[in-house]
Formats: structure tokens, sequence, C-alpha cells
């Protein structure tokens, strides 16, 4: 069993990593659905928040179905950091996720996001007065540093420990790589293998096949995997490695009708969350991938990605059903 402050979850628990405007309600619920043990919602700008930004606030929707979750912030200012764990307190989540390795230049330039790594001590004490601040749990996520040169997450870790963080996600890459290059889950696995730690240490960066989850488990010994990139119009991840580990077998292709489904139910969801206009737009990216290996595709995708209108896409939907009944997916 693995415990994040006195949440319990399953051994090696798969987590759903925020990702902005990709891990939303509806997604999200998708995902939960598929066997994500933790989900975690798009990051949020502690600035935005403190200003009542319509598009931070609206982040912090969560619901029932949806627990445990986790609200992910980032900001380098401690007054408007610990004003935003009062504003989202009262969402209620079951954790608070703070954000210290979006790579994005907007973020890092106002040396939020992975821009704290480059002040590790200002990374240690927002941690610190953000635990004295609340009760829920207080995570963080993370890179392995800025650049290669300068890559000191054994001794990060042990220091957010130390002032009360509940448990750490890391990415395995540095701020300077980007999402470039393959991710080096060696230097979060010395982080677990330290005799000091003891909160859960979490892998997180290209984990896209039940196999790779598998050697975060058993080769590099980690308590858990947060999925980022591999379940974007894939919600089935999370089943599909919680099935390898189980049987050492791939799960069956998911059919065409079950893909169809759940793009139907992740538009409709996406429309009643946040509206038409947003609704439609913000789903398209997940249409490639809920339908990836059906071949002369691009007619039906480009009717799905370029509509502005709901209607439309449903009745891409339609067209893809009637025009690809029987076709099976590889795994």
């Amino acid at each position: 069993m693995v415990k994040i402050g006195n949440i319990e979850l399953p051994d090696f628990p798969l987590l759903l990593a925020p990702m902005e405007d990709v891990s939303d309600p509806p997604f999200r619920a998708l995902c939960k659905e598929q066997g994500a043990d933790v989900v975690y919602t798009e990051f949020i700008s502690s600035e935005g928040l403190i200003r009542d930004a319509a598009k931070s606030v609206m982040k912090l929707d969560i619901y029932e179905k949806e627990r445990p979750v986790g609200i992910q912030i980032f900001g380098a200012n401690l007054d408007s950091m610990l004003q935003t764990i009062d504003i989202v307190e009262k969402s209620n989540p079951d954790i608070i996720d703070i954000n210290f390795g979006c790579p994005v230049k907007k973020v890092v330039s106002k040396g939020a996001g992975a821009g704290i790594l480059k002040d590790i001590c200002l990374m240690e004490s927002l941690t610190a007065e953000i635990v004295k601040r609340t009760n829920l749990p207080v995570t963080v996520k993370t890179r392995l540093g800025w650049d290669h040169d300068s890559i000191k997450i054994v001794e990060v870790a042990e220091r957010l420990q130390d002032v009360g963080c509940a448990a750490i996600s890391i990415h395995g890459r540095t701020r300077a790589q980007m999402y470039k290059g393959e991710a080096d889950w060696k230097p979060i696995a010395e982080v677990k293998n330290n005799p000091r730690m003891h909160i859960p240490v979490f892998g997180n960066g290209d984990v896209d096949t039940p196999e790779k989850a598998m050697l975060m488990r058993d080769e590099y010994g980690l308590d858990g995997c947060m999925i980022g990139r591999a379940t974007i119009g894939n919600p089935w991840f999370f089943k599909q490695v919680k099935h390898f580990f189980e049987t050492g077998e791939h799960l069956a292709p998911i059919s065409l009708e079950e893909r169809v489904e759940a793009a139907r139910r992740h538009l409709q969801m996406a429309i009643d969350w946040k509206g038409e206009t947003l609704g439609v737009f913000e789903t398209r990216r997940h249409y490639t991938n809920y339908f990836k290996g059906i071949p002369h595709f691009k007619e039906f995708r480009m009717k799905m990605v370029t509509s502005d209108h709901s209607e439309d896409v449903f009745a891409a939907f339609d067209e893809v059903l009637a025009n690809f009944s029987g076709y099976q997916f590889s795994e």
C-alpha cells in the first residue's frame, strides 16, 4: 500500500498527470473509470486565481466521482501562493500539488514552474509555508533540475520531504530538455533509494506502454507512475497497464464502438461543463489518438478537428461507425 498523507492507495498507483487543456473534469472522469488511482487538475496560476480570472477559477471544479483528486497550483510569490491555498481549500480537494516543473517560457520567465529550480532555497521555503497553511497533504511535481549541470534532485527531494511534502513526482528530464530526448529515470531511482526518504516517489516521463510502467516499478523500484501524454485520447491506458501487471499479457484492443462511445461522452461532458465553443475546441486534440490506426481516416479526422459545431462532430462519429464497422485495432 502507498499513502499520500492519510490517503491509502494500491501498490504502485497510476496517477493522471496535470496537463493544461487536457486534464479537465470530463477527461479526468474517463480516466478514473478506466483505472486511474489519483487524478490531478490542470495547473492553476496563483496570480490568476487571486485576481479571480475566470479560466483559473473554472479549473477548481472537482466532482465526487474523481476522488482522490489533487488541485495543482503554480507561482513564485509567497503571498499569492498562500492566498491561493485559502481559495483552493474551498473546493475541498484531497491533495494540493505544487508545480515546480512546467518548462513553458511564460511560466518559467516569472520564476514559477521549472523556473524555481534555479532557486532551491525558495522552492523549499515556499513548500514549507504552504504545508503550514493547510491540513491537506501537499505534494510536489518537479524535474531533475534546470539543466544537466545542475541536477540535485536527491538533495531537493530530501529537503522538500523535511519541510512536510507528502509525496513527490519527478519528471525524468531537465527544464533545458523541455520534452526532447529520452527521460532519465536513474536519478529518480536515486531519490527513491536514498535511505532518508520515506515519502512516496512517483516517476514521470515517457511511460507510453505497459512494459515501461512495469520497468519503472520492477527495475527502478519507484512507488508509482504519473502518466501524461500517453493518456491523451487514450483513457484506457490505465486499464491496459493494470491488466498487464495482473496477467503479463496485453489487454485486447479497444473496439471501434468503445472508442466512438468514449469520444461522444467526452465531447458531451466537455460541452456540458464549459459550453459549446470551448467544449468543441478543447476536445479536438484527443481525436487523433481515439481513432489512431484506422487507414484513410484523414477525411473524418478533419471534420472532427475543423468543425465549430458539435452536431457536425457527432455526425462525424456516426460516419466513422458506418464506414469502419468491424475494423480491428492492433495493440
